[in-house]
């Protein structure tokens, strides 16, 4: 059946490129790569996996001399269609192969990785040198790579202060429709390195964000910061959504958090639920590692084992911060700082085990990619200024009042992810939970002992349908407000954008891309459908 699908010709081809065990077209490896967390793609004819820019230039200009859809895959936990084929005969590129970080310079501050590396394996890298990239990953890190978030856009760790994921990056090698490789920033100079971003145009920024539709990524430089060692938690509870958005705003615009995250009470208390007692007994062993000291060992875990799971019991919304500096007093000031502007709007303190697990375990295997009980997870969101997300959760918590009946006819549960990003953006994340069966996906993410745990569920395409279209309806809500969004896919309407704009975009595709052969139907570009859900 996998083989009626290839083109024979091709993966023959391909083969020769790589060898035998770099391709493969067997179902079960065909299944599971075209499908995302949230639905199934058209399936793909043939899936490879190059280790090189060289391999990755060549698969490329393979598949484009067979006329043949090429697209590149990550770390698969994206939940908006961005990498799912549209067309038969398509080419996946499973970048997992390219995986080696290539160069950590420390005289001129810059770290060039491929693109198939993981946030997780770029943080381990940089261990015991004293630095980091401002942005340093997802909290899906652990799988999620470093081409994905720069083709999709990301926020976490450093997004407090230091922005996304594209906000990090200096140069990249692209890997073109011709395949051709394309070089951006100062690293495109003959004699030059990849130390600087701006030299003419920026080309950098042109392939950030573009969901894999312009070009296949093959490498990224990021610079380099040095690690700020001094460390404070903090967590509040608040009663009222308004005055917690309002607080969170204002610590952003006064950029006194490393990363500033909240918590709605329906997905605080499925975190509750989905965490086991043996997770937090290694969550604790992270955070008395990361103390750095054996006193500080003894007092960081014993705080966080005394607090338990109670201190989360009577927060409505929950806030968590972490404040990173150079020195403790600037630690110290920001804290004192944060402490009075969120008591100032009603907020209690709460016990802070929560950011310091995090921060001490930052890439955690990823159970949550469905619910406690086995639910299916999918996630919407919009990145907002500060003067419209109360609002805009306004609406949404409305649109759910308004589909009470629906939402509990189908057991649909809706929890919210707020955070900050640097001083002037908001995101607002509404995460579906509902009983539905899983997918190979799930089946291959989550680890093998929580599995044997969940309940589980029968497939519900009513359910699955009556999702859809409240998450249709949500985006129709933040198109209204001006949002932004990251990992458009095939979810969100950019070509809703100013008329010239979207025509700019797509003169710039048919330039480089002409016959539409890299990732159709990404971005709304190209031949593709939209996301219909499955």
């Amino acid at each position: 059946m996998a083989q009626a699908r290839s083109n024979d010709t091709l993966t023959d081809q391909l083969i020769h490129l790589l060898g035998a065990d770099r391709v493969a077209v067997d179902d079960e490896t065909i299944t599971l790569m075209s499908q995302d967390v949230y639905k199934h793609g058209e399936p793909v004819a043939v899936v490879v996996r190059p280790e090189s820019t060289e391999q990755l230039s060549q698969i490329v200009a393979a598949a484009a001399a067979a006329g043949q859809a090429v697209i590149a895959r990550g770390g698969g936990m994206s939940y908006t269609s961005g990498y799912l084929a549209v067309q038969p005969g398509s080419v996946l590129v499973d970048m997992s192969g390219m995986n080696k970080v290539l160069e950590v310079n420390e005289q001129d501050m810059y770290v060039t990785v491929q693109c198939g590396c993981t946030w997780m394996d770029l943080h381990d890298a940089l261990k015991g040198t004293g630095l980091r990239t401002p942005y340093w990953g997802t909290l899906s890190g652990i799988t999620a790579t470093v081409g994905g978030g720069l083709s999709q856009n990301s926020i976490f760790w450093g997004s407090g202060q230091f922005g996304t994921c594209v906000d990090s990056v200096i140069g990249m090698e692209v890997v073109m429709a011709d395949g051709q490789v394309l070089a951006t920033g100062a690293g495109a100079q003959p004699n030059g390195s990849p130390f600087f971003r701006h030299y003419g145009p920026d080309l950098t920024g042109l392939f950030s964000g573009d969901n894999g539709a312009l070009g296949l990524k093959a490498s990224a430089t990021f610079r380099l910061i040095p690690e700020l060692e001094e460390r404070r938690y903090l967590s509040f509870a608040f009663d009222d959504y308004k005055k917690l958005l309002t607080a969170m705003s204002e610590v952003a615009r006064q950029g006194l958090a490393m990363e500033c995250f909240a918590f709605d009470p329906c997905l605080s208390g499925m975190r509750m639920q989905r965490e086991s007692l043996a997770k937090d007994v290694k969550s604790l062993a992270g955070v008395m590692k990361a103390s750095g000291s054996v006193g500080g060992a003894i007092k960081s875990g014993l705080k966080v084992a005394m607090a338990g799971r109670r201190f989360m019991e009577d927060a409505e919304y929950s806030l968590h911060l972490m404040v990173e500096e150079r020195v403790a007093a600037a630690a110290d000031a920001a804290a004192s700082d944060i402490t009075s502007i969120c008591q100032g709007f009603e907020g209690r303190a709460l016990d802070d085990s929560i950011p310091r697990i995090l921060r001490a375990n930052p890439f955690t295997p990823l159970n949550n990619v469905v619910g406690p009980n086995g639910e299916r997870w999918a996630p919407i969101h919009a990145m907002l200024p500060h003067s419209k997300v109360a609002e805009v959760t306004r609406q949404i918590h409305e649109l759910e009042e308004r589909e009470a009946e629906t939402i509990e006819r189908h057991q649909i549960q809706v929890g919210y992810l707020f955070a900050t990003v640097s001083t002037n953006c908001f995101c607002l994340e509404p995460v579906f939970f509902w009983p539905d069966a899983m997918k190979e996906l799930h089946d291959l993410t989550v680890e093998a002992p929580v599995r044997k745990r969940l309940k589980g569920f029968d497939e519900d395409l009513a359910a699955r349908a009556e999702v859809q279209r409240l998450r249709k309806a949500m985006v129709d809500i933040f198109a209204a407000a001006g949002a932004a969004h990251l990992q458009v896919g095939k979810t969100y309407p950019l070509n809703q954008i100013n008329p010239r704009s979207w025509q700019a975009l797509n003169e710039i595709k048919q330039a480089l891309d002409p016959a539409h052969r890299i990732n159709p139907g990404s971005l709304g570009l190209g031949a593709g459908d939209t996301d219909s859900g499955s």
